[in-house]
């Protein structure tokens, strides 16, 4: 039977989002999908946002605000998800379930309802705001995106855990590399593009570095990447999705060499699409997207990382893409995510 599903989305970025914004695409994708079941998915979310859904809007994303309008307010992006919040209030008994994918706000609005809700967490979920906001809602259902990211979920919210998906035509196969390698991600200590470049150099391989200027820590950037850029090593901005799926699907490996507990790693499976292998850190959710020796390499030094790269020709790109195929679909997503639905309604 078809459900009634509303999709609730963040209001930083439209939907699905023009350049970063990996939570925007992952609501897109699961949308997307969702209607291609046959169920009846409405979806809030900011109103430059495109969908096949329903689409319900207060205002637009902050993203287009700021574009139009120049430097806004800090509390700009809290008045934006309270009138979308206003939105879901107005028709909130309308639906089966209820999946969110915002901050906070909306376990205080969902109230009893929140038995018939999901709410996906995009971000790590170890830190104290996350832990002072579980205890305050231990009735609130949550979905962990990895088995790494659950470890930190009380057991009262675990709802289960479904890996992201992504849809395949995307991000097409390429058979050929063109012998480079790429970095994609913020310009931040947590992602290490500075580790990047010292793995390329090591090797002595051209590097491609793509991703914004972390606005927490822009200094980053301009001390520990800017500096290192040479003919070899490019940085190339922000891109869009087939910008990224030519950057990452001619790269012979994708460099992850992350510094932080990566609750999934969506870049990681955006490579694997196009069948090129993943060289990672092994922190987070890297052992649950990577398969050491199938689909790229996991690394605990500069020394492993170098002997990945020389070593990546041994990988069988259309290996990879069929690990993709297997596991990381979007169609393969959205099923996982109504058996939660279907679960949570048996026993509201």
């Amino acid at each position: 039977m078809a459900l009634r599903i509303a999709q609730i989305a963040p209001v930083i970025f439209p939907i699905p989002p023009v350049h970063y914004g990996g939570t925007e695409r992952i609501v897109h994708d699961l949308t997307e999908a969702l209607i291609a079941l046959g169920h009846e998915v409405t979806l809030f979310a900011a109103s430059d946002s495109q969908t096949s859904a329903r689409l319900v809007s207060a205002l637009p994303s902050l993203a287009q605000l700021q574009a139009n309008e120049g430097e806004l307010p800090p509390g700009t992006a809290g008045v934006l998800e309270t009138a979308l919040l206003d939105k879901v209030r107005g028709s909130i008994m309308e639906f089966d379930i209820l999946h969110c994918h915002g901050e906070f706000f909306h376990a205080a609005l969902l109230g009893e309802l929140r038995k018939k809700s999901l709410t996906t967490i995009h971000w790590r979920v170890d830190e104290r705001d996350r832990q002072l906001f579980f205890s305050s809602f231990p009735d609130l259902p949550v979905a962990a995106i990895s088995h790494a990211q659950a470890k930190s979920i009380p057991v009262e919210n675990r709802a289960g855990i479904v890996h992201h998906g992504l849809d395949s035509r995307r991000f097409p196969f390429v058979e050929q590399s063109k012998g480079y390698l790429a970095f994609v991600g913020r310009m931040t200590d947590q992602k290490r593009p500075d580790r990047a470049i010292e793995i390329a150099t090591a090797t002595g391989k051209a590097l491609k570095l793509a991703g914004g200027i972390d606005v927490g820590n822009p200094s980053y950037f301009d001390h520990q990447v800017k500096p290192r850029l040479n003919d070899d090593i490019r940085y190339i901005g922000s891109v869009d999705d087939s910008q990224k799926a030519l950057l990452l699907g001619h790269a012979d490996a994708l460099l992850f060499p992350i510094e932080w507990p990566e609750p999934f790693g969506l870049v990681m499976i955006e490579a694997m699409a196009c069948g090129t292998p993943v060289i990672a850190w092994r922190n987070g959710a890297v052992e649950e997207i990577v398969e050491h020796g199938v689909n790229g390499y996991i690394v605990e030094s500069m020394e492993e990382a170098c002997w990945a790269v020389k070593n990546i020709s041994a990988l069988d790109r259309r290996v990879v893409r069929e690990r993709f195929m297997r596991g990381f679909t979007r169609e393969r997503m959205a099923r996982d995510y109504v058996t939660l639905y279907r679960r949570l309604l048996a026993n509201a």
